[in-house]
């Protein structure tokens, strides 16, 4: 990387705030391409492209040469890449969904702890209880499901629960 060689002593820092820059850049020329999506948490992959995707924009800023910068760059371009594939194939076919993605499993019912679907899912009771208490539920008994969804987020619901909601839940 010549052109930051006459920069002397500042030339290190001077490389990695205009190659992270131009990585973010790059980054979110990607995600106006792709969509909406590219940074979501709809699914276990999507969350994972998201973390690849910060590392390789820190590795980007880090490197000394063009070629490594370039494979970190055509890198990012490969997750945005993927990820639209996944997307295309799962909107186009319901078996390639269903091979791909996981499915939400229901921890919780009517007041009740899935003893065997938190077993199954590693989730402990101290965990949904904290998940109940932020949710804002006053009781147990409140408590009509609570699903740990495919990102891995628990959700918690009260009240009147429309069956329409649990429609594809996992009851283990």
């Amino acid at each position: 990387m010549e052109i930051f060689h006459d920069l002397g002593v500042a030339a290190p820092v001077l490389r990695a705030v205009v190659l992270t820059a131009l990585a973010i850049a790059w980054t979110l020329l990607l995600a106006r391409v792709v969509g909406l999506r590219a940074f979501s948490k709809a699914t276990a992959f999507d969350f994972a492209a998201t973390i690849a995707t910060g590392s390789l924009i820190a590795q980007a800023g880090t490197r000394s040469n063009w070629s490594d910068y370039g494979q970190a760059m055509a890198a990012i371009g490969a997750i945005f890449l993927v990820q639209y594939l996944l997307a295309r194939g799962r909107t186009h076919s319901s078996r390639f969904a269903d091979a791909i993605d996981n499915t939400p499993v229901l921890l919780m019912e009517d007041g009740r702890f899935l003893e065997k679907a938190m077993a199954e899912t590693r989730v402990t009771r101290a965990t949904l209880l904290e998940k109940i208490r932020m949710s804002g539920a006053k009781r147990i008994e409140d408590v009509r499901a609570v699903v740990l969804e495919t990102t891995g987020d628990v959700a918690v619901m009260t009240g009147d629960v429309d069956a329409e909601l649990l429609k594809g839940v996992r009851r283990l």
